[in-house]
């Protein structure tokens, strides 16, 4: 963690430290974080304020030159902050991604676009398309990142379409192919099944031996239809989630969510919990170089990770305190 004579140290190894971020930046040890969430001003030529009578937020008004000056002094920066198995998380509105997105290729081997879908559509949108997403790229140093699955919410319909299917032995379950799709071949062989032989023509997506596991544990589906293909039972209490694409839209914005916003820009906490669980385990430390409200410290406090919060906004300290009492 970072030492600072304008540090604050709340409960559970939540830090604060307020202060330019370049400068701040500096004072902070060498590859020794291990996520870092980047959320800075997107160029929008906006000045972003909490409510009318507010003094809370910040003047998002640059120059092309000097706002990619900046961002590239702020990805140094933290590169050389993260550890080798760290990971960067950068968060842009889509449409300024252009100029992040060009320096962090320069600075990292590994950058994967995240697609947030921050909000449904905009009903009083009329002369452009609704803007609905955010891109968080997700940057690495080398291959060996930390990288931990964690599943997104299986979609209302597709349950309610899916698992219709039911045994008493485990209850609902949908039906996984288990069949290769006709324009590819896969293990060839025939298969006895219930008094039934199968022998699809474009082969099998598992060896034999495989599918003797699936028979033996009563997951194979009996087909009703004859001449239908052989099936594995899917079910619906061993499956929660879906593995976590690049396409994020089952956490919603601030906006279109029940949280109260603290900051003009703030994002949700379920964003943040996300984004640490996939990169860190407990213990690990979180960086957040202009953390505003403080929501990066907050997601840190539930999944229990130490966390460096940075912003040179003393309206911010106030609104930190109240939320780390």
């Amino acid at each position: 963690m970072s030492t600072n004579t304008n540090t604050k140290v709340f409960e559970n190894n939540i830090q604060f430290i307020l202060g330019d971020c370049l400068e701040q930046l500096q004072k902070v040890e060498n590859e020794t974080v291990d996520t870092i969430y980047l959320d800075p001003p997107f160029d929008s030529n906006r000045i972003y304020k909490l409510s009318a009578e507010s003094d809370v937020g910040f003047n998002d008004k640059w120059s092309d030159d000097d706002y990619e000056t900046f961002i590239k002094e702020v990805i140094a920066l933290c590169f050389s902050k993260l550890k080798a198995s760290g990971t960067l998380f950068f968060h842009i509105s889509a449409d300024r991604m252009f100029i992040p997105n060009k320096l962090l290729i320069a600075q990292f081997p590994i950058v994967q676009s995240i697609f947030w879908k921050r909000c449904r559509s905009k009903n009083n949108v009329v002369t452009k398309l609704g803007a609905t997403i955010d891109i968080i790229f997700k940057c690495n140093k080398t291959k060996k990142f930390k990288f931990f699955m964690v599943q997104q919410a299986k979609d209302e319909k597709y349950l309610e379409n899916s698992y219709k299917n039911s045994d008493a032995e485990r209850g609902n379950y949908a039906l996984g192919h288990l069949v290769t799709e006709p324009s590819k071949k896969g293990y060839m062989y025939e298969y006895e099944f219930n008094g039934t032989v199968y022998n699809p023509s474009s082969g099998w997506r598992i060896k034999k031996e495989e599918l003797d596991i699936l028979k033996a544990e009563n997951r194979l589906h009996i087909p009703k239809a004859k001449n239908s293909k052989l099936y594995k039972k899917i079910y619906l209490s061993e499956n929660p989630g879906k593995p976590c694409t690049d396409l994020w839209d089952d956490i919603h914005s601030i906006a279109q969510g029940g949280e109260l916003r603290k900051y003009p820009t703030a994002k949700p906490v379920a964003l943040l919990e996300r984004i640490i669980r996939i990169s860190t385990e407990e213990g690990d430390i979180v960086l957040d170089p202009m953390c505003g409200s403080g929501t990066t410290g907050e997601a840190c406090k539930n999944l229990n990770r130490r966390c460096i919060l940075i912003d040179k906004n003393e309206e911010v300290l106030p609104i930190l305190e109240a939320r780390f009492k």
